[in-house]
Order: structure tokens, then C-alpha cells, then sequence
């Protein structure tokens, strides 16, 4: 797997670490990992998997950051 740099980073907010920059798929799926289960419902699936699919050539850069923001709760810039 190669990985997938974004345009531009999205900020992800974690409960143990507070915010982080994220810069691609890769460290998307490391920061989605550390989220607790109550809190993986399906904008969190939708985003894990756009970020896998990014990682293993099926889906864009793009699509996958655009994944990151909706579950985020931002829309794609």
C-alpha cells in the first residue's frame, strides 16, 4: 500500500490527544483508530473505508479527505 497525501490537511479532533493536523490517508486511519466504539457510527465507516479504498487505489485522494471532513462534521472545502 502506498500512501495517499490529501490536498490540504483536515483537523481531526481526539478525545485522548486533542486536535490533529492530518495530512493523508494513512494518518487519517491511524487517528480513526483511536476513536472509542460509541463514537464510530456511519460517517466514521464511510470515512475508514474511503481512506482504505484511497490506500489501495480504488477511490482518490480527494474522496477520501472528503470522507475525513464529513465526519468531521465540516463540508468539503
Amino acid at each position: 500500500m502506498k500512501d495517499v497525501p490529501f490536498s490540504e490537511p483536515i483537523t481531526l479532533k481526539l478525545q485522548s490527544v486533542g486536535e490533529r493536523k492530518v495530512a493523508s490517508s494513512w494518518e487519517a486511519i491511524e487517528c480513526m483508530q483511536q476513536w472509542p466504539d460509541r463514537a464510530r457510527g456511519r460517517s466514521w465507516r464511510a470515512a475508514y473505508r474511503a481512506c482504505r479504498d484511497a490506500l489501495d487505489g480504488w477511490r482518490t485522494a480527494r474522496e477520501a479527505r472528503t470522507a475525513g471532513l464529513l465526519v468531521t462534521g465540516r463540508k468539503s472545502t
